[in-house]
């Protein structure tokens, strides 16, 4: 039997970490801070001196189009300098992101991305989730919404040419979008867990965007 109690979780909160020390290391596209901290033990007491670089990258909105009535989804493809590594090369298939500027909200990058990504005017969005993407190292947090698709989608390039940007559309069968999941062939967390979401409350969406 397990001892985990949900209402004392989490243990400790903001106010069990003392900054010692916040630098900023490097400022570029990105920014890296470096923190000296101390923060509260779960046998009682505080840490020594803990020093870490976070990573400031900033938050992302991630869309999947889903057409209810055809069971068919969008996803994009595009080169990512993060997998240059990867065995079967840096170009990715993807849902459609983008970081959120200063005063946007979640519906609004959504819509932005929708239309430069894909050429997709979209303006009803389910939020799926949030999560943070890589917490021991920075402070991104990225925000999932389903776009509700009931257009024709023009399978193409698009992309900002002032972003550097090659992005091919692709409009394809969630049964085959998940084929590919199961295949390893999506390997970006983002759109992983768009689609297992998606395979979690398919009944539920298909209800409430029904006909």
């Amino acid at each position: 039997m397990s001892d985990f109690k949900p209402e004392n979780y989490p243990s400790f909160h903001r106010s069990d970490v003392k900054i010692l020390d916040q630098t900023t290391v490097f400022q570029g596209f990105f920014r890296i801070d470096s923190y000296k901290v101390r923060h509260k033990l779960f046998n009682g007491g505080w840490s020594d001196e803990v020093k870490r670089e976070l990573f400031e990258r900033g938050h992302a909105v991630i869309v999947l189009p889903y057409d209810v009535k055809n069971d068919s989804l969008v996803l994009i493809e595009q080169f990512r300098i993060g997998a240059l590594q990867n065995p079967n090369g840096p170009w990715l298939l993807e849902a459609i992101a983008g970081m959120i500027e200063l005063g946007e909200s979640v519906e609004q990058v959504a819509q932005r991305e929708s239309e430069e990504e894909a050429g997709l005017k979209l303006t009803e969005f389910w939020p799926m989730l949030s999560y943070q993407s890589s917490p021991g190292g920075s402070t991104e947090r990225i925000y999932l919404v389903l776009a509700r698709l009931q257009q024709q989608v023009e399978t193409g390039i698009y992309g900002l040419a002032s972003e550097q940007e090659d992005i091919k559309v692709h409009s394809l069968s969630r049964q085959t979008a998940m084929q590919l999941l199961q295949d390893g062939k999506i390997d970006n967390a983002a759109t992983v867990i768009a689609l297992q979401w998606l395979a979690l409350n398919l009944d539920k969406v298909r209800k409430g965007w029904a006909e």
